[in-house]
């Protein structure tokens, strides 16, 4: 049996190594309007930097569990964090757009790799008993890493370059790598734990996803009736139902899809696609809106999420310990229902908005309603299968959070940007254009969301296309916010009719 000392390193590394896959799925966010003056690229840049990194990582995180039983977690382990290091500094020396993306699908790899394997150490370092309050701390961190990354994307930007958001990672993988070498044992899988990776399942998946999110996220520059995007779209499904069909012929499947014939697991994975989608889009487009619209400094639009934060830490261990008690039902159904709520209140916000009176309360209410969701949603998820089953288990849930922020923010921002262009065109229908104006629009639209330059343009016209890119923006804004809520309260709704409290749980 492991020593306190090991298991509290071990668990130390864990967090380590989750937290930044996590941060980094988040911290970015901030930094997408600095990156996209420094490079360009536009709103399409922008998403790519996030789903490229989305992208690997939630089609390829099982593929990291699976190596992980095949090799050894504490050398996957390993790997994925040294190659997660490697990948920031990368990205930080990116000197365009196109490397950048490439980099950060880099990371991604990295990422599943290093994910899983951190839940899988943890599971064998501690005993049955002290299992689940460790995973339970791994999961509490991994929460408020998705809630801080935009403050401390901000705080970073306020004091150097954006290419410090990724230099960053690199004291703390070489901390993390420290300690998986020094302190968590060797140990070489079982004969009976070996099976083949599923490479075939995880191209077609990866491809498949690949396919989809390039046809959500160029439709709006090259158009829906391209054939680009129509190729792109029909060979997506098509490879991802190719992988769904594997997965149920495969002898050795990446994704075992016997586990969602467990009501509860399966009812909490698509809470969580639901959940997790809403929280994407949510988080991208208040950051956008709040620094290319409403003005804000990098610093101050992460700072505006804080109070978020701060509920998070200080509630979701209690909400954690009621589920226990009371039954998880009331949480994954009420907690979504109280965030959308605070989505809604993010609707009375205008082109100036008062932190204090339009942003704080929807910011505080939609932190509440995380804290009340996402322990009881962890737990559900590992409750749905036997221990032995608890890796795989989290590396589907964590895959499901991750495809679901990638479809979300790519899916909804098509639509953003196709409502931002019509709402344009529909401000400026009557008023009379001369090609420079005209061009100042197309960039208006390659951006969404925000001002753009009018400088040399005669007087009348900039100010009519201020005017219109001003209202299309809050429009726009406004838009992707009320689907956000539509996805959590589709949450809300799923865990009322989805989720079953167990035997033993107290009724009220």
């Amino acid at each position: 049996m492991a020593s306190e000392r090991v298991k509290r390193l071990t668990l130390t590394a864990a967090i380590l190594g989750s937290a930044i896959a996590v941060l980094d799925s988040t911290i970015v966010s901030v930094a997408l309007p600095t990156i996209q003056r420094s490079l360009g690229g536009g709103l399409a840049g922008q998403q790519w930097i996030s789903s490229a990194y989305l992208l690997t990582l939630g089609s390829l995180i099982l593929v990291g569990g699976s190596l992980g039983d095949i090799f050894g977690e504490r050398r996957v382990f390993a790997i994925g964090t040294a190659g997660f290091g490697v990948a920031s500094v990368l990205c930080a020396i990116s000197p365009t757009i196109g490397v950048l993306t490439a980099a950060r699908a880099v990371q991604g790899v990295a990422g599943a790799l290093l994910t899983p394997s951190s839940l899988a150490v943890i599971a064998a370092t501690f005993p049955d008993k002290e299992r689940g309050a460790a995973i339970g701390t791994w999961t509490a961190f991994g929460a408020v890493a998705t809630v801080i990354g935009p403050l401390v994307g901000g705080e970073l930007l306020a004091l150097a370059s954006w290419r410090w958001l990724f230099l960053i990672n690199v004291p703390v993988v070489v901390v993390c790598l420290g300690l998986i070498l020094a302190v968590i044992p060797r140990a070489e899988p079982s004969s009976k734990r070996r099976r083949r990776v599923d490479l075939a399942g995880a191209l077609l998946c990866a491809c498949g996803l690949a396919g989809v999110v390039f046809a959500l996220i160029e439709a709006p520059r090259l158009g829906w009736a391209n054939p680009e995007i129509d190729v792109a779209l029909a060979a997506g499904a098509l490879l991802f139902a190719g992988f769904v069909l594997r997965e149920r012929r495969a002898s050795d499947p990446m994704l075992a899809l016997a586990i969602f014939r467990r009501e509860n697991f399966a009812a909490a994975n698509v809470e969580t696609f639901a959940l997790y989608a809403g929280l994407a889009v949510f988080s991208f487009f208040l950051v956008l809106f709040l620094q290319q619209v409403a003005g804000y400094s990098p610093l101050r639009s992460g700072l505006a999420l804080l109070p978020a934060t701060v509920v998070m830490f200080s509630l979701s261990r209690y909400a954690g310990r009621l589920s226990a008690r009371l039954g998880p039902r009331l949480f994954m159904s009420g907690g979504p229902a109280v965030a959308a709520a605070g989505l809604l209140l993010a609707e009375r916000i205008g082109r100036h908005p008062g932190y204090f009176s339009d942003l704080l309360p929807a910011v505080v209410l939609f932190g509440l309603g995380l804290s009340l969701t996402v322990a009881p949603l962890t737990t559900t998820v590992l409750a749905g299968v036997e221990p032995e089953g608890a890796g795989i288990a989290s590396a589907v849930n964590n895959a499901v959070a991750r495809i679901a922020g990638l479809l979300g923010t790519a899916g909804v921002g098509a639509i953003v940007a196709t409502h931002f262009a019509a709402t344009l065109h529909a401000r400026l229908a009557t008023v009379t254009l001369g090609p420079g104006a005209k061009a100042t629009i197309a960039t208006a639209e390659h951006l969404v969301l925000g001002r753009p330059p009018v400088s040399g343009l005669p007087t009348a016209e900039g100010n009519a296309i201020l005017r219109a890119a001003d209202a299309a923006s809050l429009s726009s804004f406004h838009l992707g916010i009320a689907i956000a809520a539509a996805l959590l309260a589709l949450g809300a709704l799923i865990g009322l009719a989805g989720i079953h409290n167990p035997r033993g749980a107290q009724r009220h």
